[in-house]
């Protein structure tokens, strides 16, 4: 079944992509005059995005994006419904965003799991209560003209719990694992040890190894990036999230735009074993950002969206 609905998945991207291609074509319009009419109309579509719909490395998905298609038709004197109708239904946003563990790993399949941390020697980092607490966390999530995440830089604090902590587990994926696994870099207070991935789930396993070891009730602070090839950039549907197994003191989730991109509308989620789920509106800054923070969070997954 999974190759089928893949097949199916590529061939209505590929429909879509052929009729955008032929329409353009035929309308005698470059994509910049092609942004400027849609501009005008009070839609906002970069030249990046319009080129990826048309070669068929992306297709409109978020509710502002079909929209955009809706008015597209206008410009390119197309029947109404022709181009729209090649889509398939959105889909359903929220589950399957951004996944890193704050802790432990959580919710990753274990039998693609396991595996990775039997190489990077941690095979019971699934069952043991690690010594080392997350007491601050700083996520900075950007996100490419054409939708896709580029980059993610995290600032983490640890406290000890026991004397000689010198290592942090890190585990991530991507939203979008045909783009493979992000590119890790230690930046700031320590080096990346054994690492291993799993490109079919755009999965990475990797020791992050401190300069130093620290001592029960001392602090350490570390900074790291993932990055990713592009453009395209990997899909993120609309959101970054982090799960946390164990409670957090403070957690800052940021995410910024390429300029002139900013979605019109942002929401901050939150969903806690204790507490249920949580969803309220945000403000974008100056600088084509937004942000949320979470004090005394977890376990439960927080995170941002956008329209």
């Amino acid at each position: 079944m999974a190759g089928s609905t893949a097949g199916g998945q590529q061939g209505e991207r590929t429909a879509f992509a052929t009729h955008l291609r032929a329409a353009i074509a035929t309308s005698g319009l470059s994509l910049d005059r092609i942004q400027a009419r849609l501009r005008a109309r009070g839609v906002v579509v970069s030249v990046t995005a319009l080129s990826y719909w048309q070669s068929g490395k992306r297709q409109p998905e978020r509710q502002s994006s079909l929209s955009a298609v809706r008015t597209l038709e206008e410009i390119l004197d197309v029947p109404a419904g022709s181009l729209l109708g090649l889509l398939p239904p959105p889909r359903r946003r929220g589950g399957a965003g951004k996944r890193q563990a704050g802790g432990e790993p959580m919710t990753f399949p274990r039998e693609t799991l396991q595996p990775l941390l039997d190489k990077v020697g941690a095979p019971d980092a699934l069952e043991r209560q690690h010594p080392l607490k997350l007491v601050g966390l700083h996520d900075l999530c950007e996100i490419a003209a054409d939708g896709g995440q580029c980059a993610v830089t995290a600032r983490a604090v640890f406290q000890a719990g026991a004397d000689g902590q010198d290592r942090w587990l890190l585990v991530y994926t991507q939203d979008d694992p045909a783009a493979g696994a992000p590119d890790l870099h230690a930046v700031r207070n320590c080096r990346v040890g054994r690492a291993e991935t799993d490109e079919a789930h755009g999965l990475i396993v990797a020791e992050l190894i401190f300069d130093q070891p620290i001592d029960r009730g001392e602090t350490h602070l570390i900074e790291y990036t993932l990055t990713n090839g592009g453009p395209p950039y990997p899909e993120c549907r609309n959101t970054y999230y982090r799960e946390f197994r164990r409670p957090v003191r403070e957690y800052l989730l940021e995410v910024r735009f390429a300029p002139g991109t900013a979605p019109e509308r942002c929401w901050q989620y939150a969903r806690n074993g204790g507490t249920g789920s949580t969803r309220r509106p945000l403000k974008l800054d100056g600088g084509d950002g937004v942000h949320a923070v979470a004090l005394d969070f977890g376990p439960g997954v927080f995170g941002i969206d956008w329209d």
